[in-house]
């Protein structure tokens, strides 16, 4: 069959080839379509071109055309775009259509004359007038941005529409867009929606990207992830920046594909590479968390470089935090305020937020308590937690701001109510002491317990001591010394202090001296006067043997006094910040029966000869016998 095919073209060829030798234009110009395509003959495109000049100089519109285009692409005659113009103006005064496109093309980009946007799309109106497809599509774009005519977006998409429904694949794709935006016709997405899909099914990527785009937010079509996913697939299969983002981040958040941290950063990657600024910024979160490659600070910081220099605030507020804390960078805080401001001044509400830390606290900026509370402001109207809270403090403590309770209790409710541990530890201090709100221990209690549950070390004691007093709970001494454990475990010197006076005194959990010593000393170390002064009585429970093992040894040597000024360290690190304890005798020295040294054993106060109640704890005195 393919055989006998061939034999007809080449019988046709010779045939044609007589009658142009014979001076037919139109079988010149067949014979020069059948040397350009290598139809019955070899292709020969010097050959092919020959036989469109003895044609056109004969006027045929088709092959002064086709001779314009050997000019315009060097193929056959040495390349000449000037005589390319003078072929294609020929045949368009006679009205051939796919020269009047040509020479609107040349006209748009400055081929063989000068540039001239008007004639182009004179010419391409030509073409289009003709219902020529491409000529349709070419001057719809050209009302769209207004060049070489006024923009004219009702005349748009009457022009994309006359290609669209040619089949023209731009030209869906631009009527698409116009529905979708309400650009020259009422919005309507059902029917953008139905041109993209036109335009993607004949593979146009931005198409595909839109169609996939519509699934994923449901607009115009019921939303399917996994309908987004295969059509983002498609347009970033052929190259398209946007549809490869968003392929790296459905896999990253799993939806619509199973989640695949390998894949997010092949296609993150891929988008990068093409200088996507969000994908260069997703990148570089991966390589900074370990998400799908192994941790790299050196590769975050390059690629959130790469994406903040673009101007993406997400990547500048990162890597502000790459500088701020010397992570793939040497630290820099003044290049960390650069980058958070960059970040703050498009709104980026973190970054708002970590630029009024830096005035906060006078890192790589002077401190400057009103402009970090100008940037909290900014950070906590966009619903940032940590910003509000910090403004609450701001108001709370009169800094950059009048002192405001009521304001500071605003904010830290906005805080709280995003379940921001410190904002509802602040808020429940305001209950507790009736700050900027009327004193309520329930609500006090309320947040305490937010918070606690959170792991907030300063809620969890003032929890305790909610459960322990009855303040807004039910009086329970089990769970205050719950709370307090938590509060100690976590290194916290007042619940240390309290779970010490549980032990001691039988408050929810068992009696325990070792326990109580344990506890204050963890306390005392931290500079509790209360534990300290506590423990000011060690050197009686040794000496007495009271509640602990009688040891002389440790009555005299297991004691340490601290001073206001200075510290005096023995061999456990117990201490006593009081100048009764320091002025104390210890056991053994000379002075320790001196009548006129009274002291409580309690609390260790120095005490009136006849005193019969400690004026420092309050207990009683024990006479000697």
């Amino acid at each position: 069959m393919a055989f006998s095919f061939f034999n007809k073209e080449k019988r046709a060829v010779e045939q044609c080839t007589k009658a142009a030798e014979q001076g037919d234009a139109r079988a010149q110009y067949k014979l020069g379509l059948s040397y350009d395509n290598g139809e019955g003959v070899e292709k020969d495109r010097n050959k092919a071109a020959y036989w469109f000049m003895k044609a056109a100089e004969q006027g045929d519109a088709d092959a002064q055309t086709n001779l314009g285009w050997c000019y315009h692409n060097g193929e056959g005659v040495e390349k000449d775009q000037k005589k390319a113009v003078e072929w294609f103006t020929k045949a368009a005064k006679q009205g051939y259509v796919l020269a009047q496109y040509a020479l609107g093309v040349c006209y748009e980009y400055g081929e063989g004359m000068e540039k001239d946007k008007k004639k182009a799309v004179y010419w391409y109106t030509k073409a289009a007038e003709q219902g020529y497809a491409e000529g349709q599509h070419l001057l719809g774009w050209f009302y769209i941005h207004g060049e070489g005519v006024e923009k004219n977006m009702v005349k748009a998409v009457e022009w994309c529409m006359k290609a669209a429904e040619q089949g023209h694949a731009k030209a869906q794709n631009n009527l698409g867009w116009c529905y979708d935006y309400g650009n020259g016709v009422e919005k309507d997405t059902v029917k953008a929606v139905y041109w993209y899909k036109k335009a993607a099914e004949q593979g146009h990527a931005w198409a595909q990207y839109s169609v996939g785009w519509h699934y994923a937010w449901g607009e115009g079509v019921e939303k399917n992830m996994v309908k987004a996913v295969y059509w983002y697939k498609k347009a970033a299969e052929q190259g398209h920046a946007w549809a490869q983002y968003s392929v790296g981040w459905h896999y990253a958040w799993g939806e619509g594909v199973e989640k695949n941290m390998v894949k997010a950063v092949y296609w993150y990657k891929k988008a990068a590479e093409q200088g996507h600024a969000k994908a260069q910024n997703n990148l570089g979160a991966c390589y900074d968390n370990g998400k799908g490659v192994e941790t790299d600070k050196k590769k975050a910081a390059y690629w959130y470089t790469k994406a903040a220099e673009q101007g993406d605030a997400d990547a500048q507020t990162n890597l502000g935090w790459c500088y701020h804390n010397g992570e793939g960078v040497e630290k820099d805080q003044k290049k960390a305020v650069e980058w958070y401001t960059k970040g703050a001044e498009q709104g980026h509400a973190w970054a708002q937020y970590n630029l009024g830390a830096c005035y906060d606290n006078g890192k790589g900026v002077e401190t400057d308590k009103k402009k970090a509370a100008y940037w909290y402001t900014k950070a906590a109207e966009q619903g940032d937690a940590d910003a509000q809270t910090n403004l609450g403090a701001c108001y709370h403590n009169g800094e950059g701001v009048e002192k405001d309770q009521k304001k500071a209790v605003e904010w830290y409710t906005k805080g709280a109510e995003q379940g921001h541990a410190w904002a509802q530890y602040n808020l429940g201090a305001c209950y507790d002491n009736g700050k900027g709100v009327e004193k309520d221990k329930k609500k006090a209690a309320y947040w305490y317990t937010k918070a606690a549950e959170q792991g907030d070390a300063d809620a969890q004691t003032e929890l305790g001591r909610c459960y322990h007093l009855g303040w807004g709970v039910e009086k329970d001494k089990k769970n205050a010394a719950y709370w307090y454990t938590k509060a100690a475990e976590q290194g916290d010197a007042w619940g240390q202090y309290q779970l010490g006076e549980c032990y001691y005194e039988w408050k929810g959990v068992e009696k325990d001296m070792k326990k109580a010593v344990y506890w204050y000393k963890k306390a005392a170390e931290q500079g509790s006067v209360l534990a300290q002064n506590k423990l000011g009585n060690i050197r009686r429970w040794y000496d007495m043997g009271e509640e602990v093992e009688k040891d002389q040894y440790k009555a005299v040597n297991n004691v340490t006094y601290l001073s206001a000024e200075t510290i005096i360290q023995g061999s456990i690190g117990v201490y006593a910040k009081d100048d009764a304890i320091v002025n104390r005798p210890v056991v053994g020295e000379k002075g320790y029966d001196d009548p006129k040294n009274i002291y409580c054993p309690y609390c260790g106060r120095k005490l009136p000869v006849d005193a019969r109640f400690c004026m420092g704890c309050g207990k009683k005195l024990e006479e000697e016998e």
